[in-house]
């Protein structure tokens, strides 16, 4: 993580979860984090869980990445705040508990795909631009799901997965991209099997099942941005240990 120090991070989502534990570790390992979020109070009080050297090192912007005047107004002000973005974290997810083939779930269909998959994109390409006009071999992260690989058999996950699946061919899309325009930017997905967030909530889940911890996803992440120059990884998947599915 040396080549990161003191250059600045963006992670979206990142008021709880796996988000808050990723602003934290980026924070503590001696990067500039911003965290965006609705909830940018929440992003605030995580500061009273770091050293203070790391503290001053967090930082908060309110932001909907279903929103792209949001995204546009985050960018430009981290390029003029901070210089711009050299890592990137799409962090930010959500899940509608409802059948998919319920009527009338029209706008719960929209929220997960402008969330999950056009916010993803939309900070992908401000997050590259911003990499490509200072010249710095950045490195973008989505935080995918094991629901991009396939379709778990859990009741009412609407169209979460097939969001999921999404960002698995966009990842690749965007390395192609990379390759074609002779950049050194890196993309990775990571894809947490369950992990104890808030995103379970509603999901009536066996009492007994086994969870991650959103500090295991983060340490992947640090583990990614930390590989040489010349090695990129692709994909991590990360299931605790007898997952079901």
């Amino acid at each position: 993580m040396e080549r990161w120090n003191g250059r600045v991070a963006v992670v979206t989502g990142a008021s709880s979860g796996i988000g808050a534990a990723i602003v934290k570790d980026l924070a503590k390992a001696g990067m500039v984090t911003i965290g965006l979020a609705r909830r940018v109070e929440r992003i605030e009080e995580l500061r009273k869980d770091l050293p203070e050297e790391a503290a001053k090192r967090l930082h908060a912007i309110k932001c909907d990445v279903s929103n792209e005047a949001d995204i546009d107004a985050v960018f430009k002000q981290v390029e003029d705040q901070f210089g711009g973005c050299d890592v990137l974290v799409n962090n930010a997810g959500i899940l509608r508990v409802k059948p998919l083939l319920e009527v009338g779930n029209t706008s719960d269909i929209k929220a997960v795909l402008d969330t999950n998959v056009t916010g993803l994109v939309l900070c992908s390409q401000r997050a590259y631009q911003s990499m490509v006009k200072r010249s710095v071999d950045g490195h973008i992260v989505h935080i995918s799901s094991i629901a991009g690989h396939g379709v778990p058999s859990v009741p009412n996950m609407n169209v979460y997965p097939a969001s999921k699946h999404a960002v698995r061919a966009i990842t690749e899309t965007m390395r192609h991209e990379m390759r074609d325009a002779g950049k050194k930017i890196k993309v990775t997905s990571i894809s947490p099997g369950a992990v104890k967030t808030e995103i379970l909530d509603g999901m009536n889940l066996p009492a007994d099942i086994n969870l991650l911890q959103s500090e295991d996803i983060s340490a992947a992440v640090l583990y990614t941005l930390g590989t040489p120059p010349h090695v990129q990884v692709h994909e991590i998947m990360i299931k605790p240990l007898g997952e079901f599915y």
